[in-house]
Order: C-alpha cells, then sequence, then structure tokens
C-alpha cells in the first residue's frame, strides 16, 4: 500500500514527538516545518490536521498548534477500550461476514504475510491496518466500526511504536491468522477473544512496550 506525500510527513511528525524530539507544549512552526522536511505549506497543514485527530497536536485559538501529550494510564486505558471494540467487530463479523468480504479479509491477510511487507514496521502497520477495517466493515454495524476507527487512528503512533518491537511483526502475522480462521469457520466467541489478544497490551508486550518507549525517549535526551 503506498503512501502519499502527506503520510509519510505525518508519519515522520508522529516519530518526533513519539521519540522527543518535539516535546509535549511545543509550538509547531509550519514555515520551520516546511523547511525542515522539505515541503510546501499545503502537506504540513494537512499533516498536522491528521494528528489534531489522533490526539497528538492541538490547536489553540490565536495561539498556535501545540504538540500535545497523552499521560501513560490513559493512553493503556485507551488499548483497553481499542481491545474491547476490536473484539465486538470481530465476533459480529465472524456471524456476519458475506463472501466477498471474506475474500477482501483473506486478501489483506496475504498482504500482510509478503515477506517484503514484514521487513518494513511502517509498511506492515498500513497492511495491518487494511486487515482489521475490513473486519470492521464486515461486522455490519456502522456504528461500532465508526468508532474502532476514530480510537484506532488516536493510537496509530503507538500501535506503529509497538512493531517495532523485535519480533513483534512476525507474531502480528500469526495473530492474523488465528483471527482469520476463527472469522471464517464462524466461531464468533474465538474471534472476539483472538482480536482481544491482539490489541491489548498486557503481559510480556507491555513490558516490550514501555521499553521501547523509553528507548525513544532516552535516544531524543542523548541527541545533541
Amino acid at each position: 500500500m503506498k503512501r502519499s506525500n502527506t503520510q509519510k510527513l505525518k508519519d515522520a511528525l508522529e516519530e518526533d514527538i513519539i521519540n522527543g524530539q518535539l516535546l509535549p507544549g511545543a509550538k509547531l512552526d509550519h514555515d520551520a516545518l516546511a523547511a525542515k522536511y522539505g515541503v510546501s505549506r499545503t502537506p504540513i497543514r494537512e499533516a498536522i490536521q491528521q494528528l489534531v485527530v489522533s490526539g497528538l497536536v492541538t490547536v489553540k485559538a490565536k495561539k498556535g498548534t501545540f504538540v500535545a501529550k497523552v499521560g501513560f494510564d490513559q493512553l493503556i486505558e485507551m488499548f483497553e477500550v481499542m481491545a474491547e471494540l476490536e473484539g465486538m467487530c470481530g465476533r459480529l463479523a465472524a456471524r456476519r461476514i458475506q463472501p466477498a468480504e471474506l475474500e477482501a479479509l483473506r486478501e489483506a491477510l496475504h498482504r500482510c504475510e509478503d515477506p517484503d511487507v514484514m521487513s518494513d514496521p511502517d509498511d506492515y502497520y498500513y497492511e495491518n491496518e487494511e486487515f482489521h477495517n475490513c473486519i470492521y466493515t464486515a461486522s455490519h454495524n456502522n456504528f461500532l466500526a465508526t468508532e474502532a476507527r476514530q480510537l484506532k487512528q488516536r493510537l496509530k503512533p503507538y500501535r506503529r511504536l509497538q512493531l517495532q518491537t523485535r519480533n513483534r511483526v512476525s507474531t502480528s502475522v500469526n495473530e492474523h491468522r488465528r483471527i482469520f480462521e476463527a472469522i471464517e469457520k464462524g466461531q464468533g466467541y474465538e474471534a472476539e477473544q483472538q482480536l482481544k489478544e491482539h490489541v491489548l497490551i498486557q503481559g510480556t508486550r507491555f513490558s516490550d512496550f514501555v521499553s521501547q518507549v523509553k528507548t525513544f525517549g532516552n535516544s531524543s535526551q542523548e541527541t545533541p
């Protein structure tokens, strides 16, 4: 899945915010960002608008655009809610998915399994996103799908960060296979449980996630 220039720029800004290159409370100067990334103000404006949706950036009237901060406790709570929404989508999809939708989900899984895609966590993230999007659609509950997509967008930078943990991409692909199998067989409860475990940060994954966040933070502090 080819990313647009705006999407690539948004990803770069996310990285700078998460790893501390852009600190919470810092004002974002559009001209300075355009010069830094070698782009016009238009993709900068579009990328920042998307970051506002994800909650990483806030806009204050007559003051400007600033880097926001999501508290770690709040972040974990958001992942807990995301797991519940994903699980519900999976349970409904197992009951309601149509043949064409099942084939679209199968194709999305195959793209996730592509070795070239798996070798790049960012490329994998976007194929992973499409896999989940197919499940939202197959739930045939527009309200639920909208809520899941909105929260997933807010958590996107942190879900991308997770994929940079060693072996997480290959583990994620194996989880996708189990999710697909449960949906294909119409096993609603199994699909729900598999999706919850896939999304929820707990146990070893929680420790790895905390370690990854700290690694980015330490790297930014050491940068002169």
